[in-house]
């Protein structure tokens, strides 16, 4: 399944694409149905309830575990900007323990980095990414350079802080990025929301009645819980965003610092 794809539509036209997918699906059943009334004992709606309930708690299921699946990595998201912040603030006063020459120039790339990372959310990812990469070989050149210069505690301890915000920066990626909902999770939620529906519409069908006013807030309510996993799943794109607040103080405060030297 291509999630590329999937993550460059706007998330109103997911939410109505799946709404009409759920619809049509029941359109098929409901066919089906209404085809095979003639045929069938006149109890045969009565006797596919069971089975519609079974489908439709399935669907629930489903839905279910995959919204604490998006819920619970969304979460991940949301403490790494924290931990991203806080090593990010660490190394930027280690920064102060090195040579003044290299300690500036270490500080001034963290404040471009952080300014970068800010801006994930609104700009090209890929470009942002390119561009924390390249930031973090200048830091490193920096305080690998101190730490030949002059090797001490204070120097390893500037190592270690821009080992970890690289870390950190592996971290988030691998969160945002990788860690999306499988594609075997995908596949089945389709086929059983479709089979759910099918089986309902033929319920209808068997019935010679579409019972479009229930029909269809069922729809609606299905498609906008599956839109809201959908939405979480992609944290740059959608209406549901990873809260920036710690990385926004954090680029507030050290611009605030260089202000006052």
């Amino acid at each position: 399944m291509d999630v590329v794809l999937l993550d460059s539509f706007p998330i109103y036209v997911v939410y109505v694409c799946i709404t009409l997918f759920i619809l049509f699906s029941f359109e098929v059943g409901y066919q089906i149905g209404k085809h095979a009334h003639i045929r069938v004992d006149k109890d045969a709606p009565i006797a596919l309830g069971p089975l519609v309930g079974a489908t439709l708690g399935m669907l629930a299921f489903v839905l279910a575990f995959t919204f604490s699946m998006t819920a619970s990595q969304h979460n991940v998201r949301k403490q790494y900007v924290v931990d991203e912040a806080n090593v990010i603030g660490t190394a930027y006063l280690r920064a102060d323990l090195i040579d003044e020459q290299h300690g500036t120039e270490v500080k001034r790339l963290l404040r471009d980095y952080v300014d970068a990372r800010v801006g994930a959310n609104k700009g090209n990812i890929d470009t942002v990414e390119a561009e924390s990469i390249e930031l973090h070989e200048l830091l490193w050149a920096q305080v690998s350079s101190a730490a030949v210069t002059a090797p001490n505690t204070n120097t390893s301890l500037s190592i270690q802080s821009i080992n970890d915000v690289i870390d950190m920066h592996e971290k988030r990626v691998t969160a945002a990025l990788i860690n999306r909902i499988p594609d075997t999770i995908r596949l089945a939620s389709i086929v059983i929301a479709a089979l759910t529906m099918i089986t309902l519409g033929t319920q209808a069908g068997l019935s010679v009645s579409r019972k479009l006013v229930a029909v269809i807030p069922l729809a609606l309510a299905f498609a906008a819980l599956a839109t809201v996993i959908v939405d979480l799943d992609r944290p740059h794109r959608g209406i549901i965003k990873v809260e920036q607040r710690a990385m926004i103080n954090l680029q507030t405060k050290i611009h605030l610092e260089q202000m006052d030297r």
